[in-house]
């Protein structure tokens, strides 16, 4: 069966996309490996809800359904060793410029019952109009490599994840899987942070890390800036900064300061009419704005040391940035924390596209598991699709209403793979027995049917 399901799979899936599968399979075992190409296939095609049986039935596999969960568990064991290659997969195949981006943030996965491992009650980030505070389900720490496309901008690439588990649940999950360690948002997320700093180590480019306010402390920082690395976050208002240490006279005995004596209040810097600034920076999908900004260094007990701070005057209100590089330039930390907002389009295409959430599996190394799929699926079309036309993954014929010129989707990306697999299947057949044209033309117009 594993030699019958091998070939078929590698038939159907394009050259470059078989290729870079077989290379991820060398991190899983050999009696095993050969389902990774079916079970990502099957993701591909699979359409409705997106349990894993309905990955398996659109992949065409029949029988032994059980094995398979087995797989995606045991998968969910070694989700470091597999991002590792997709990472080196992504290094090799695509342009990350004069600096590494890395962007960071959480997400929730709904779930439903008391026997789906791992899963508690948290606090809701997009509430929607029904105001539901509180969901019950899964959280995911996750780390993601941000690019930008020359033709569509902002593309975020994610490449591993960590579960996060409340104190509060770990005896239910303990009496099902044994001892398991409680760990912060902020460990996990440093602890993937050092992992990608190994692996990225030798490129010899500065790296540079975005996420939210909500990761911007000591435990986390302090881990992470080393050598090498710069940090673009958001500021607090209330931030409990100050000015630079006076210099040092001749002969002056002691150590060196490392902050200043005054306070600063970013409140009395915000109102303050004097000193503001403007500069045209590239945001959000790609548009050029103009930013009306203050700028100035200071120390801050967070960091360690010194960071650049810059105020950015809205129609809203101020807000505050700040970077651990002090030489950094104003339309670098504006830009960078711009390209933060991919990776909450990620998380969109994986719940929308993927279904992230909806495969119904309890045993926690299997959610574990499937989450990481969706999150390699997502990367793995990406890059399928960097080096494509826009005609090639946007074909917007059946919608006239739609803009033709609007920027594909990930959507637009999968349909697209998706297309070329059912071509690829059918030329295939078109190789061993004769078709005549109306049986073709009536294979295209199912083939738009079906993707």
């Amino acid at each position: 069966m594993a030699n019958q399901f091998r070939g078929r799979s590698f038939r159907r899936t394009p050259e470059d996309w078989s290729e870079w599968v077989e290379w991820l399979q060398t991190g899983l075992q050999s009696q095993t490996r050969w389902r990774l190409p079916l079970v990502l296939i099957g993701m591909v095609l699979a359409r409705g809800r997106r349990t894993v049986t309905t990955w398996l039935r659109a992949a065409g596999v029949q029988a032994d359904y059980s094995d398979y969960y087995y797989f995606i568990s045991s998968l969910g064991r070694k989700t470091d060793k597999i991002a590792t290659l997709l990472l080196q997969l992504l290094v090799q195949h695509l342009p990350l410029g004069d600096r590494v981006l890395l962007g960071l943030d959480d997400t929730p996965t709904k779930r439903y019952g008391p026997c789906v491992e791992g899963a508690g009650l948290h606090r809701n980030p997009t509430s929607g109009p029904e105001d539901q505070k509180f969901l019950y389900g899964h959280i995911w720490v996750t780390l993601a490599l941000l690019l930008r496309h020359p033709l569509w901008h902002g593309i975020g690439l994610p490449l591993l994840a960590r579960l996060y588990v409340k104190a509060k649940d770990l005896p239910r999950l303990e009496a099902r899987r044994g001892p398991w360690e409680f760990k912060t948002k902020l460990q996990l997320a440093a602890e993937m942070i050092e992992w990608v700093l190994k692996i990225l180590r030798f490129l010899g480019k500065p790296i540079w890390l975005v996420f939210d306010g909500a990761y911007a402390y000591r435990p986390l920082l302090k881990r992470i800036l080393v050598p090498g690395v710069t940090v673009v976050s958001r500021l607090r208002k209330d931030a409990a900064l100050r000015t630079l240490p006076p210099p040092r006279k001749p002969g002056q005995r002691g150590g060196k300061r490392i902050y200043g004596k005054q306070a600063i209040s970013l409140a009395k810097r915000a109102a303050h009419r004097k000193g503001w600034q403007t500069i045209e920076v590239v945001m959000y999908g790609g548009k050029r704005v103009t930013k009306t900004y203050k700028t100035f260094l200071a120390t801050y007990a967070v960091v360690g040391g010194v960071i650049r701070v810059v105020l950015v005057r809205e129609p809203s209100g101020w807000q505050a940035f700040f970077c651990t590089d002090p030489s950094a330039s104003v339309r670098d930390i504006l830009e960078c924390f711009a390209d933060r907002s991919v990776i909450e389009q990620v998380f969109h295409d994986i719940k929308e596209v993927w279904g992230t959430g909806l495969q119904q599996v309890r045993n926690v190394w299997s959610n574990i598991g499937c989450f990481h799929l969706n999150l390699w699926i997502h990367t793995l079309v990406e890059l399928w699709a960097w080096n494509r036309t826009a005609g090639t993954i946007r074909d917007r014929s059946a919608s006239p209403w739609d803009d033709g010129e609007r920027r594909p989707s990930h959507a637009d990306r999968r349909k697209a793979l998706r297309q070329t697999v059912l071509q690829n299947e059918f030329q295939a057949l078109e190789v061993i027995h004769k078709i005549p044209r109306q049986l073709k033309n009536m294979y295209q117009a199912l083939i738009q049917l079906a993707v």
